[in-house]
């Protein structure tokens, strides 16, 4: 009786666990524009700060993985060195973007990076699309377009910030393709060390060229500092990281789109941002889009045969 219990919880474990750190991931990621607009510092600084306080954390576990795992091979290090730099500038285009543009369209234009992943692979790696793939893209772009229009017409920068973000797309989408690669050769938590290690050094040379000081900023801000790192950093990583090892991209995929929707309800009564209507319509029809874009490109992955 004692046995079949058991066996009965791990299987309720092993079934419930991956979705409920997949939504623990979604919903620690969604919060990260409102530590953002909360902190009284550029946007740089609250990345660098994220990353860098988000290492210390992790180097004991890093050390205690060392212990137990072979060393990495030293030629698979250009991975995470690379996704480093790629993390630092999405951190600092997302976080500026966050000056200039609403929570929503910051981190809708943000997450468009599987339109980039997709066009890198038809164009770079030669990959067939399906042409269900096409119309997912131009979906998506009427959908952004529309978002983009609207923040053009009503904001002082003139879509300042929604060219920001949808640079930073463009970054996410290098780490996502880099990452990828450098997985199949080093586990998760070292990698996710390992890009934190470069993205922190790479933020801190874009402070020193960008003037941002490193100190004097209130109390407050300190404490979103060490916040953002645990609750978006952390957490969400590595509970993604987890999910990603339990469950079929095919369900985490779709479900991390689902984050810009989440940012943009807890706007409405966090940072008082209530998008207008053509932005609630552009918005849902850029997220069909991605949604479309996404899953043809999942299921070509499958089509292709592993080497």
């Amino acid at each position: 009786m004692i046995s079949s219990l058991s066996g009965y919880n791990r299987l309720m474990q092993n079934k419930f666990f991956p979705y409920i750190a997949l939504a623990i991931g979604v919903s620690t990621l969604s919060l990260s524009a409102m530590f953002v607009r909360w902190a009284e510092a550029p946007g740089p600084i609250v990345g660098f700060y994220r990353l860098l306080i988000s290492s210390i954390l992790l180097t004991p576990l890093f050390i205690r993985q060392q212990k137990k795992l072979e060393p990495i091979d030293k030629k698979y290090l250009i991975f995470p060195l690379l996704g480093g730099i790629f993390t630092a500038f999405d951190f600092a285009f997302w976080n500026s973007s966050l000056k200039f543009t609403t929570a929503a369209n910051s981190t809708l234009l943000g997450n468009t990076s599987p339109l980039w992943v997709a066009l890198f692979a038809f164009f770079v790696l030669r990959e067939k699309l399906r042409g269900i793939f096409w119309l997912g893209l131009v979906v998506a772009l009427t959908g952004a377009l529309l978002v983009m229009g609207s923040d053009f017409l009503h904001h002082p920068t003139l879509g300042l910030g929604d060219l920001m973000a949808s640079t930073a797309a463009v970054f996410y989408a290098s780490y996502q393709l880099i990452t990828q690669r450098g997985r199949k050769h080093i586990d998760p938590l070292r990698y996710m060390w390992l890009v934190g290690l470069s993205a922190t050094a790479g933020m801190f040379i874009m402070n020193l060229v960008l003037g941002n000081s490193f100190t004097g900023y209130p109390a407050q801000t300190w404490v979103i500092f060490f916040v953002t790192a645990v609750v978006s950093q952390m957490i969400g990583y590595l509970a993604i990281s987890y999910a990603l090892g339990h469950l079929p991209a095919s369900v985490v995929s779709p479900t991390l789109i689902g984050q810009p929707i989440l940012t943009t309800i807890l706007a409405i009564p966090m940072l008082d941002e209530i998008p207008n209507t053509t932005q609630w319509i552009g918005g849902a029809i850029a997220l069909a889009g991605i949604y479309i874009v996404n899953q043809s490109h999942l299921q070509t992955q499958e089509e292709i045969p592993n080497a």
